[in-house]
């Protein structure tokens, strides 16, 4: 079955940089558009980043924009974001979701705190 898990969360200082994973199975990773998301409490999921199929492309919100890159390893079958100059406000449940023609699938999330 599709199985998306996201790594790499935890407590962080402003300022401070964190780089979260995603490991995919049970699909044809190399065909799937891949992005992050976030949600804060009481907040609506935030779109982040996507990166297609090849890795030969990406979009940011400009939230993240110069701060977050994101990569993929298709080898590997894993999605990356590498987090830099964080601040309270990222702090959020951080999401992964492959995206396919009609078919979005999620991952269960990690939690990245940025507190000092």
């Amino acid at each position: 079955q599709v199985q998306l898990v996201e790594s790499g969360g935890g407590l962080v200082q402003p300022g401070g940089s964190l780089t979260l994973s995603c490991a995919a199975s049970g699909f044809t990773f190399n065909l799937y558009v891949m992005r992050w998301y976030r949600q804060a409490p009481g907040k609506e999921r935030e779109f982040l980043a996507g990166i297609g199929p090849s890795g030969g492309s990406s979009i940011y919100a400009d939230s993240v924009k110069g701060r977050f890159t994101i990569s993929r390893d298709n080898a590997k079958n894993t999605v990356y974001l590498q987090m830099n100059s964080l601040k309270p406000l990222d702090t959020a449940v951080y999401y992964c979701s492959a995206v396919y023609g009609g078919m979005q699938y999620w991952g269960q999330g990690t939690q990245v705190t940025v507190s000092s």
